[in-house]
């Protein structure tokens, strides 16, 4: 173990001095060092919230914004494929529609004699119109028959069969033949109410008829 010798008290005294001095330099260096930091600290640039709450506020609205963009782009894209798909079966459908009108105008051409017979039924109903309406229900009489199997509505029927396709035009002509099965029965009974009710009936019937079917620009009179 090493001994530390001390000559005299006077040798001691200045190496404490000298130490002691040393101390306090050392410790003003620390406390310097000390306010360099903190005065650099202060230096430092403190951030308000209220500025970074709008920074990120403007960050999440441009996120936002972009999304949205692309969401959007998604969208028209999804919408022109929908509207595309829509255009297509359109254009189909009317293709369609225009084969079955020249399928149509092609029967209706050259079925000169069914268009005869319908021809001759708008005579028939509007003769009958006018004798209805003058209460001659005679003259009425004469132009229907007594039934309705006479050859003229046999006639007619086969033109209805042979340019009626659809269920909604075969509706029809089933609504014309039970109203016209009423006005015979209405006429022979003399009933001039009743008479008119199913006259009305038969024309508005035919009407529709001929509308669906396109005959009724064919036909003289309608």
């Amino acid at each position: 173990m090493a001994t530390v010798c001390l000559s005299n008290p006077k040798s001691f005294l200045p190496s404490l001095q000298s130490s002691s001095l040393s101390n306090l330099i050392v410790q003003k260096i620390s406390v310097k060092r000390q306010l360099i930091v903190c005065k650099a600290e202060n230096n430092v640039p403190s951030f308000n919230p209220l500025i970074i709450s709008k920074r990120s506020l403007s960050i999440s609205i441009a996120s936002s914004l972009l999304l949205s963009l692309a969401g959007n782009g998604n969208f028209n894209a999804n919408a022109a494929i929908l509207e595309a798909d829509e255009d297509d079966e359109l254009m189909e459908k009317v293709k369609k529609d225009r084969k079955k009108r020249l399928e149509r105008q092609g029967i209706i051409n050259s079925s000169t004699k069914e268009k005869g017979y319908l021809q001759d039924l708008v005579y028939k109903l509007s003769i009958v119109g006018q004798a209805i309406e003058k209460n001659d229900l005679s003259a009425a009489s004469s132009v229907l028959g007594q039934s309705i199997d006479a050859d003229w509505v046999q006639k007619v029927n086969s033109a209805f069969n042979k340019f009626s396709g659809s269920d909604e035009e075969k509706t029809e002509i089933d609504s014309f033949n039970s109203s016209l099965s009423s006005l015979v029965s209405s006429v022979t009974k003399n009933d001039i109410e009743g008479t008119k009710t199913a006259f009305l009936a038969s024309a508005s019937a035919f009407e529709k008829w001929t509308t669906l079917t396109g005959l009724v620009e064919e036909l003289k009179g309608l």
